[in-house]
Formats: C-alpha cells, sequence, structure tokens
C-alpha cells in the first residue's frame, strides 16, 4: 500500500495539490483521474520522489519515503517499476537491453541471470524472441510492452503507470490494460495508473480518485461511476454527448 498523507504542493505563489490524503492499494489497479492541469502529473511525481512536496509525506506501508537517506531510498527504488508515458526506450540499444537495464543498475546478477529473467519478462508481455529488435522496429503497441517488460523485470511491490494508453489505438489500449491489471493481480503488486482513458476507468478502475483544481473532488470505483451524483465527475467522465446517451439509457435500465 501507498499512503499520500496530507500532501500540498506549490510552485512559488502558485498552489498545485492542497491536502491530498488518499491510499493506493496492494493488490488493486489504482487511478489518478482529472483533467489537464488538475495536478495528476505532479501527484505522481511527488509519489515517485522526483519532486518535493512542500507539506505532507508519502508512506510506502510503513515507510516514510521523504525520511530516507541515499542508501535507503536506493533499495525502496528497486522495489519501484516505472511506466512512461511514451515507453521511454532507449532507442540506440535493443530490446534485451532495455529490458535489463535496471538489472544492471540495481543487481549484481550474473549475464545468464539476467537474460533468464529479461526472456521472462518478455514471454509474460507477449514478446517472446524480440530480443534483438530495436526499439523503431516495433509498434507502438510492442514498445509499450517492452516498457512494462522492463518496468516488472526487478520484481517490483510498487507499479507507476503514467499515461499507459497514450498514442494507442482503441483495441491496443486495452490489451495493455488488461496486461498492467493481470500482472498486478498475479504479483499483488500496488499499481498507481495516471490515466485520462475513459476505457481504462471503466474496465480496470478498482480504487479511483478524481483531481478537480488540486484537491480530490470524487473516490469510489469503476462500478459507483455511472450510478454517482456528483457533477464534477459526471462532467469529466461523459464530456461527450454519445457517452452522455449511453449513460442515461443505463441509468433507465437500472
Amino acid at each position: 500500500m501507498i499512503r499520500a498523507d496530507k500532501i500540498f504542493k506549490s510552485f512559488g505563489e502558485n498552489p498545485i495539490l492542497e491536502n491530498i490524503n488518499t491510499e493506493f492499494l496492494r493488490g488493486k489497479n489504482n487511478l489518478i483521474i482529472g483533467r489537464s492541469g488538475a495536478g495528476k502529473t505532479v501527484l505522481l511525481k511527488l509519489l515517485v520522489g522526483l519532486l518535493q512536496p512542500t507539506q505532507g509525506t508519502v508512506w510506502y506501508d510503513d515507510i516514510d519515503f521523504y525520511s530516507l537517506n541515499k542508501y535507503q531510498l536506493r533499495e525502496l527504488r528497486m522495489k519501484i517499476g516505472m511506466l512512461f508515458q511514451g515507453s521511454a526506450l532507449f532507442d540506440s540499444l535493443t530490446v534485451e537491453k532495455n529490458v535489463s537495464f535496471p538489472l544492471d543498475m540495481f543487481t549484481n546478477m550474473t549475464v545468464k541471470e539476467k537474460l533468464d529473467r529479461v526472456n521472462y519478462c518478455l514471454d509474460r508481455v507477449s514478446l517472446p524472441g524480440s530480443n534483438k529488435k530495436y526499439p523503431g522496429e516495433l509498434s507502438g503497441g510492442m514498445q509499450k510492452r517492452v516498457g512494462i517488460a522492463r518496468a516488472i523485470v526487478l520484481q517490483p511491490k510498487y507499479l507507476f503507470c503514467d499515461e499507459p494508453n497514450s498514442g494507442l489505438d482503441p483495441k491496443t489500449a486495452l490489451v495493455i490494460d488488461e496486461l498492467i491489471s493481470d500482472i498486478t493481480k498475479e504479483s499483488d503488486i500496488t499499481t498507481v495508473i495516471n490515466t485520462h482513458d475513459m476505457n481504462s476507468v471503466m474496465e480496470i478502475g478498482e480504487n479511483i480518485i478524481l483531481l478537480h483544481n488540486g484537491q480530490i473532488a470524487w473516490r469510489g470505483s469503476k462500478d459507483d461511476v455511472i450510478q454517482s451524483d456528483n457533477e464534477l465527475l459526471q462532467d469529466f467522465i461523459f464530456a461527450s454527448p454519445f457517452l452522455q446517451r449511453l449513460r442515461n439509457k443505463a441509468m433507465q435500465n437500472v
């Protein structure tokens, strides 16, 4: 579990996040949603330590993240996997080298042990035998799967995904959602997903927070979305007339 405890963040005189108190549950798909500028990316960066809060702290289970020294922080970072928005693969490295990069940085594994782990992860994301390919030879969806393989290669306890479906077609996005969700369940990971993809919300959203103007405006699960009377949530989820008609039809059948 990860817990944000009374988090405030400002840049100069500009407040970005105000009094964020929430838990991201172990073994669940925890989603952060909200419009552009709501504070989603800033919150994600605070959770992984790329930014420091103006006030408050983040707990990884019983560990105060911001109290750690550099050696303790390195140990914790070995338990964190990160899937970046644009996959962030190294174009000059093969798929195998991209996936093994965290192993090279954080472990003393032998070459064979690294290769075995890389092959396992590539197989898990349905890319067996792609070791010697380069990112430029892969589709966007395949690159995203390589990014997932790299994110899980250290067998993390915590997994962060920043807009994992950005730039993907709807069918491929569903595949990525299912893959992240399955890995979360299999390995009992605390997974935090920053997304604006409504398909993700309705398919895998087990623990969701909606940010609005830097504050938590709503929380619940995908099962709570349809029947919620929270106007900010409804304006965000059902922004298009088509989705609004679907919601009205669903409510008539309740």
